[in-house]
């Protein structure tokens, strides 16, 4: 478990004052300036050696992204773009850090704007934020009053401007080029790579796109150390972790953890236990509505982090850990989802255009149990035809939980299409 003087966040509650006074005594902006001194090539080696794993969901290496941004300047500015458009289904973390622990959030921009030579940042926030915004605003301002923000940042010699963008509340513009299509004012559509945004980004320019997780924990690591960051969880899934827990457990909640937990504990520990018992159980989707939903018995046996998770064919994701009991129609979950996906996707790629919309209608009527048992492999193989055939992951993301449904919960598909295909034939 966890103990209090490790963890990271310590506001996120908001039960302490979040304002600068308030996150400097919690020791925030502590030696803000030294890191910055140490320069941009320490900064980076030590977020490579903490292992730190992108907090977005793909779980890509942090201080690996930093060190693609170009160490001379070509003449182009550079950017940080921060997203905040947390519109995962089941996700709730990010909000957390803006509303009650913003100062992390601001502080962690400077320095990763620093070690990838940026001079101005933006954070994305998602259109429906309004609160989030207020406080980050109000955290900004505190920090320019200051002299933590603008020309000579902290007194270290670094000029960084920091901007707030608030989107519309479109899911596509979690996916990194969508966000900076849409910070240039323009309709928020996933972009071709290569080029990637590190070569040319926002305004053609170099960028790096983090989520704003892994930016509020990078002063803290850089302060502590790489040491001591690493000594949580297993090996290539160190640190600790925002989970946000949600479904049939006695009290759901947002918590920080070490990575690797046991699923168990972490549900126990945290979040009261399962509704009506561990016996109760039914169902997980381990990290936002995207990763395949897992069975019970796998569950119980699982440990939180990335690689434990793939091994199953799920994943961490976001660790938005969506928990269903007995109760539960798991078909209705992901035809549910299914029909978010089809809402949600830009209609750029023809896969995913029309393969989402087909994905859900199918799911609506084995939901009524208006199919028949052989459509099962069909919607199956039409999934795999729109994975990994679109520009961006959204073509993922909608065939996944269709996957993992069908292969942990085929046997409820099947005895609702056998009755559902005798009443069609009575029909």
């Amino acid at each position: 478990m966890l103990s209090d003087q490790d963890r990271i966040f310590t506001n996120i509650y908001g039960m302490h004052d979040r304002s600068l006074k308030g996150a400097m005594a919690r020791g925030h902006w502590d030696g803000t300036k030294g890191i910055l001194e140490k320069g941009r090539d320490w900064i980076i080696n030590e977020m490579k050696a903490s292992g730190l794993r992108g907090r977005g969901g793909a779980g890509f290496p942090t201080g690996l992204k930093w060190s693609f941004m170009p160490k001379e300047s070509d003449g182009r500015p550079a950017y940080l773009v921060v997203n905040g458009d947390e519109s995962e289904p089941g996700t709730c973390k990010d909000r957390e850090i803006m509303r009650h622990e913003p100062h992390t959030l601001v502080e962690g921009s400077l320095i990763a704007g620093f070690a990838m030579g940026a001079h101005a940042g933006y954070i994305y926030l998602r259109g429906e934020f309004i609160r989030e915004r207020e406080a980050l605003q109000t955290a900004i301002d505190e920090a320019y009053d200051a002299g933590l923000l603008g020309r000579n940042a902290c007194g270290s010699g670094w000029d960084f401007d920091l901007y707030l963008a608030h989107g519309a509340g479109a899911y596509i513009c979690g996916e990194e080029t969508a966000l900076l299509e849409s910070l240039e004012g323009k309709k928020g559509m996933p972009r071709m790579k290569p080029p990637f945004p590190a070569g040319a980004g926002l305004y053609g320019c170099p960028t790096t796109v983090n989520n704003v997780e892994s930016i509020a924990v990078a002063p803290t690591i850089l302060r502590r150390g790489a040491a001591w960051f690493t000594q949580f969880g297993r090996p290539n899934n160190s640190g600790t972790k925002l989970f946000a827990i949600s479904g049939h457990v006695n009290n759901p909640c947002v918590v920080e953890e070490e990575m690797s937990i046991p699923f168990k504990e972490l549900i126990d520990r945290h979040a009261g236990g399962i509704r009506g018992g561990w016996k109760n159980l039914k169902a997980v989707i381990p990290g936002g509505s995207s990763v395949p939903v897992l069975r019970a018995e796998t569950m119980e046996e699982a440990i939180m982090d990335f690689d434990w998770l793939r091994e199953k064919r799920s994943g961490l994701g976001t660790a938005a850990v969506i928990v269903m009991d007995q109760s539960t129609d798991i078909i209705k979950v992901i035809a549910r989802i299914s029909a978010f996906y089809k809402h949600e996707s830009c209609g750029q790629c023809t896969p995913c255009r029309e393969g989402t919309g087909w994905m859900m209608r199918v799911m609506d009527r084995f939901v009524q149990g208006k199919a028949d048992v052989a459509e099962i492999d069909q919607l199956y193989d039409v999934s795999t035809k729109i994975e990994g055939h679109t520009i961006c992951a959204l073509g993922d993301a909608a065939a996944w939980p269709v996957q993992g449904l069908i292969r942990a919960f085929r046997d409820e598909i099947e005895d609702r299409l056998g009755g559902g295909a005798l009443r069609v034939a009575a029909e």
